[in-house]
């Protein structure tokens, strides 16, 4: 069919127009794309991150039991239960001090000139912490994911305290002693070090994953308290630890809780957290392998409660240095902590105090040889968020983790002489010789862990 000119001029001014249409069309949707690319992408959950900090949480909240396992068979039968409660009170009364305003006071943003050292309560009864990732805080996860990644730090925090004043201390006096020194002591101290105003993030002191805040705080801590309440009455009694076994299985949970623990604080499923969950696991061996070797030459013997002991250092040294270190200092820090703590523990009966389980000689004498590890080996090849240390051309940052090291150290011991001052002056803290010489099974609970005979289940003494 032959078109007429006119129509021919109809046809093509509507192809043409057609033409127009879908070349604008075109133009928009590429100018769409374009805009999307240049913009900066707002905060999403990936769900691979947000998993691997559920585990990391259910890891880090094993190690409290496990913790308690440790603890508990280093005591004697009769104070077993009441070593146990106190480790899983702690999940308890820190969860609800943390729920309610812990874990504002340490990552809700401040006010005024005291923003750098404690936050608000924002976030009261976690007001405001919902599905949605923060823009500072784990990134790729819920808020609340975060959150309560958070919490099982500040649970087995206090529940390590308890090592040093085994034996002797009121039940009741503790619960309120670790519901105060979580509220006052940690929270202040994690929002220092952690939160997105601290004063020693924004000073540049590093903290992978609780070195200052976890391990030093609670060393010093133990320390005030187990010197506050006195030594324990031992006259006639055997405190030898009265199960071994339990006390290896105990750190065998912390070992295993321990990757949660340091790889789970890189908040993401990616190489950091990688590096840090290979870093951790070296020092421990390594650590665990140089006490038992220590006491070969010293007393002859390699102990099982020495290896033990061995790899919980390890574990606390590489702490805060495990999202900034490489193998071969991890060898490093792993060897030296054994050396050091073992020296320390010795000079606990020249002082004169009673640390019971040696908690000030492993977690705050291995914190500090953990913060200054790291201000010795960091590198930012590791972390580019992090810092050089001394022997790789940064000598800065080992002045500034001798800084952070003083504020756990002054934070943690005055609080504590703080609480422990206002407790023993109100309620006591130390149970009366009769109780502690029953045992605080039997005193502070109506309990006991081996009733069926005088020795008590499988032979284990109750004295």
């Amino acid at each position: 069919m032959i078109l007429s000119p006119k129509l021919c001029i109809i046809e093509s001014s509507r192809f043409f127009n057609r033409f127009l249409g879908c070349l604008v069309i075109l133009l928009s949707l590429t100018g769409a794309s374009f805009a999307q690319d240049t913009s900066s992408p707002a905060p999403t959950v990936n769900p691979g991150d947000t998993t691997w900090l559920l585990v990391s949480s259910a890891l880090v909240l094993l190690m409290t039991p496990g913790l308690a396992l440790f603890y508990g068979g280093m005591v004697r039968g009769k104070n077993i239960l009441n070593m146990l409660m106190q480790s899983f009170i702690a999940m308890s009364v820190v969860t609800l001090v943390w729920v309610i305003a812990g874990y504002s006071l340490a990552f809700a943003k401040g006010e005024g000139a005291l923003a750098p050292f404690i936050g608000t309560l924002a976030w009261a009864g976690l007001e405001g912490v919902g599905q949605t990732p923060h823009s500072f805080y784990a990134t790729t996860a819920p808020h609340q994911s975060f959150m309560i990644y958070q919490m099982m730090f500040a649970i087995i925090t206090p529940a390590l305290i308890s090592g040093a004043i085994a034996d002797r201390m009121k039940f009741s006096a503790y619960i309120i002693f670790i519901a105060l020194w979580s509220l006052l002591v940690y929270s202040p101290l994690a929002h220092i070090v952690w939160s997105e105003e601290g004063f020693l993030l924004k000073y540049g002191s590093l903290d992978f994953a609780g070195g200052t805040v976890v391990h030093i705080s609670s060393g010093i801590s133990a320390l005030v308290l187990a010197i506050m309440l006195g030594k324990r009455n031992t006259a006639n009694e055997d405190m030898r630890p009265h199960n071994l076994p339990m006390t290896l299985i105990g750190a065998a949970l912390l070992w295993f809780g321990w990757f949660g623990f340091n790889a789970g604080s890189a908040l993401a499923s990616n190489g950091l957290a990688v590096s840090a969950f290979v870093v951790t696991h070296i020092a421990a061996a390594v650590a665990g392998l140089t006490w038992i070797l220590i006491e070969w030459v010293m007393i002859k013997k390699p102990t099982a409660l020495g290896y033990a002991t061995g790899a919980v250092a390890g574990l606390v040294a590489i702490t805060p240095a495990s999202g900034f270190v490489k193998p071969i200092p991890a060898i490093a820090i792993g060897c030296g902590v054994s050396f050091i703590c073992y020296f320390a523990i010795k000079l606990k009966s020249r002082l004169g105090y009673d640390d019971a389980l040696d908690v000030f000689g492993v977690h705050g004498v291995g914190g500090i040889w953990g913060a200054i590890a790291t201000g010795l080996f960091a590198q930012k090849s590791v972390n580019a968020a992090g810092a050089d240390g001394l022997f790789f051309g940064g000598p800065e940052l080992l002045v500034k983790q001798i800084v952070g090291i003083l504020f756990a150290l002054v934070m943690g011991g005055v609080g504590t002489f703080i609480i422990g001052s206002i407790l023993k002056a109100t309620i006591g803290i130390r149970v009366s010789e009769s109780e502690e010489a029953t045992g605080l099974d039997i005193t502070q609970h109506g309990e006991e862990a081996y009733p069926l005979s005088s020795e008590g289940a499988l032979g284990v003494p109750n004295h």
